[in-house]
């Protein structure tokens, strides 16, 4: 199992940068897909990104070209880098593990980009 943690979320200008943290334990990010989602108010839960265990990543066309995902072994963590951030952006970012056939979450971040 695991317990995922996601920080560095805030308010901020469009054209601005945040960078979002999650922090796993009791599992490795470097063995399993770990990946960013977010929900903005009234709308689905949508994918942002993933990276794999073997470092792969992968971003979701909306956000493409202004975020990249990373990963810190010795931490535990992922990280979301966001630039250019536009007040589409808006939304509670939750970082997901999925460790065979159970998907685990984190208790989200929000994320709100003011024009």
């Amino acid at each position: 199992q695991a317990q995922l943690v996601e920080s560095g979320g805030g308010l901020v200008q469009a054209g601005g940068s945040l960078r979002l943290s999650c922090v796993a334990s009791g599992s490795s990010v470097s063995i399993f897909l770990v990946g960013w989602y977010r929900q903005a108010p009234g709308k689905q839960r949508e994918l942002v990104g993933t990276i794999t265990a073997g470092g792969r990543t992968e971003v979701a066309d909306s956000v493409k070209g202004r975020t990249t995902i990373s990963r810190d072994n010795a931490k535990n963590t992922v990280y979301l880098q966001m630039n250019s951030l536009r007040t589409e952006d808006t939304a509670v970012y939750y970082c997901n593990m999925k460790i065979f056939t159970r998907d685990y979450w984190g208790q989200g971040t929000q994320v709100t980009v003011s024009a």
